[in-house]
């Protein structure tokens, strides 16, 4: 009797999580994370860090500010913010800095920058560590969904990205 009410539990759960996240209409404008106010890209951490190797991503400086699509992205240092300036499209996080899985889904969720994986030189992030653990299990499949949902989303919705 265990083993059946387990999957189902688990599967009741999944699908609450999946159907609490709020559509493009009830998310209008960034939702990044780690930031209260104005439209500071990746709560204010320094995009670039995040391709460094070291796996650890480095807060910003408002002293290093550049905007970028109606966003505000903040670098830890003038060299990074030039060479953000220079391709911001080398850096500048998938899907405006939502979450990818729910992106493929064709949903708007913030993404968490402390949850966040670099594919194939490209910055993804997602809400938060579970709902990763999924986008994990099939990255190329959920990116191929989202690319295809990211354009039906408004502008509105596109800052940073």
């Amino acid at each position: 009797m265990k083993s059946i009410i387990v999957p189902l539990a688990l599967a009741l759960t999944a699908s609450a999580a999946t159907l609490a996240l709020p559509t493009a209409p009830a998310l209008a404008g960034p939702t990044y994370t780690g930031v209260k106010g104005g439209n500071v890209a990746v709560g204010g951490y320094d995009v670039t860090s995040y391709f460094t190797g070291s796996g650890v991503p480095v807060k910003g400086s408002k002293a290093h500010r550049v905007s970028y699509k109606g966003a505000d992205y903040y670098f830890s240092t003038a060299a990074n913010a030039e060479k953000f300036k220079e391709k911001p499209t080398a850096f500048a996080p998938q899907y405006g800095g939502h979450c990818a899985w729910a992106m493929s889904r064709g949903s708007l969720a913030p993404g968490d920058p402390l949850v966040y994986k670099v594919v194939d030189g490209k910055l993804y992030f997602n809400v938060n560590k579970q709902v990763q653990k999924t986008w994990l299990t099939d990255i190329a499949g959920f990116i191929k969904k989202a690319d295809i949902n990211w354009p039906k989303f408004p502008d509105t919705a596109k800052f940073g990205g």
